[in-house]
């Protein structure tokens, strides 16, 4: 073992499987992704702690625990499309990759989206689309998704991607004030849709038309 698999090993047991994610899979993709590659390179000694890294414009690579939670709530399955809203670091998007048969994902920020973009394609990741966009608005031209991860704070779900989840569908979303959130669970059944809300936990906010403004303080009308 490197010292980053090792690393890595002791972030799965002890900040993941201890803390109650049991399903296999998930654990799994968490042992093969190298996290260390998705941050600067003067953070990397820090890659496999349990916190936020930043990222660079505002943005960070979220908590491995909260990456390991919001996966296992929505139970990627191998033949799933997923949308993504957020790319940030390209993080959770590789660890989605790991799991389901397409990975989309949308990310606001160029500089970021591009990063992202190079740095999963040099990992091999071939069944990821990234695009550049309003993530709250979802990826309408690819819809329906089994799977839908958001990985920044939201005022509310947002309508469209719910109209985006196909029935059976699962959706992740931090949902609160742009300062602290709870995340929900959503699945969306034939009849309608239900929503189970979870732990407290604190993202980015989620900026566009279905988010917030850009300062984080008011919701676009």
């Amino acid at each position: 073992m490197t010292r980053y698999e090792r690393q890595r090993h002791r972030m799965v047991e002890y900040q993941i499987r201890r803390r109650g994610i049991r399903d296999p899979r998930v654990l799994g993709a968490m042992e093969r992704v190298p996290r260390h590659q998705f941050v600067a390179a003067d953070l990397r000694e820090h890659a496999y702690e349990d916190n936020p890294l930043s990222i660079g414009r505002g943005q960070t690579i979220s908590q491995p625990y909260m990456v390991a939670l919001m996966t296992e709530s929505v139970v990627p399955r191998p033949d799933d499309r997923v949308l993504e809203v957020g790319t940030g670091s390209g993080y959770q998007t590789a660890i989605l990759a790991e799991l389901a048969r397409e990975v989309y994902s949308v990310e606001k920020i160029p500089e970021l989206a591009e990063r992202a973009k190079g740095l999963l394609s040099r990992l091999g990741y071939e069944n990821v689309w990234v695009r550049i966009g309003d993530g709250s608005t979802g990826w309408v031209e690819e819809a329906p998704f089994d799977v839908i991860v958001v990985t920044a704070g939201a005022p509310e779900i947002p309508a469209p991607l719910v109209e985006q989840l196909g029935v059976g569908g699962r959706l992740a979303i931090p949902v609160g004030s742009a300062y602290h959130q709870v995340l929900n669970i959503v699945r969306k059944e034939r009849d309608g849709i239900r929503k189970v809300e979870g732990t407290g936990c604190v993202f980015v906010p989620l900026i566009g038309t279905f988010g917030w403004k850009e300062k984080g303080s008011e919701r676009h009308s």
